[in-house]
């Protein structure tokens, strides 16, 4: 836990460059430099190949929604408080999928397929409708 709260897991060494990347407002991927397939969540390995060869990349912060639920109840911090939320899965413009949340928006409106961008709340990337 981070002084934030419940926010955001663990910060370790492996992980501190996405970390701190989305405290500056950038989205890191892992890219394979063995297939060049992207991934998401970040792994010290291609989930593809297995290699090892994999490094840091910017992400265009580009997405479209591929599901979405609308959250009314949810009793672990810090979430109560933000209910009701969308928690979704996006596709990133370069590939991987994202479990994320999907904010500023009317979820009612929401369709799959939408056009999303990436913002931060409190360091965490979250997405928007473009």
């Amino acid at each position: 836990m981070h002084a934030e709260g419940f926010d955001r897991p663990e910060i370790d060494a492996f992980t501190r460059p996405y970390w701190d990347a989305a405290a500056d407002g950038r989205l890191l991927l892992r890219r394979c430099r063995a297939c060049g397939r992207a991934h998401h969540y970040p792994r010290e390995f291609c989930p593809h190949c297995w290699s090892e060869d994999v490094g840091w990349e910017r992400a265009s912060g580009r997405a479209t929604l591929y599901t979405w639920s609308v959250v009314h109840r949810n009793d672990l911090p810090p979430f109560g408080e933000r209910t009701p939320y969308v928690a979704a899965v996006v596709d990133l413009a370069e590939g991987p999928r994202m479990m994320t949340e999907v904010v500023d928006c009317d979820a009612a409106a929401l369709r799959a397929g939408a056009d999303l961008t990436v913002t931060f709340r409190v360091g965490v990337p979250v997405f928007r409708p473009t």
